[in-house]
């Protein structure tokens, strides 16, 4: 069974910077897309960014212009550099690896963005 594995969540002040790494147990074959989420209290989660194989990127309205994501499908790991971070960034960030047929998902990891 794949898992996969984010790390870099943090406290961190507003503006701060962070940056979430997201890699596979072991490697998946023919990712389609990896994706960012996050899931603040009280909130159904969100999608963050996504990237695709060819390397199209999407983001949401909220992130734009100040997250960016990249990846490496040889490594089948994903990043999400974070920065001008604020408050209402804070949420568990989960990625998101689709294969086929097959979704996979990490387990989350904490970003709270506070003075």
């Amino acid at each position: 069974q794949v898992q996969l594995v984010e790390s870099g969540g943090d406290l961190v002040q507003p503006g701060g910077s962070l940056r979430l790494s997201c890699t596979a147990s072991r490697r998946i074959f023919l990712i389609n897309t990896m994706r960012w989420y996050r899931q603040a209290p009280g909130n159904e989660r969100e999608m963050v960014a996504s990237i695709t194989s060819g390397g199209n990127t999407n983001y949401a309205d909220s992130v734009k212009g100040r997250f960016t994501i990249s990846s490496d499908n040889a490594k089948s790991t994903v990043w999400l550099q974070m920065d001008s971070l604020k408050p209402e960034d804070t949420a568990v960030y989960y990625c998101n690896a689709k294969a086929g047929f097959n979704t996979y998902w990490g387990q989350g990891t904490q970003v709270t963005v506070s003075s």
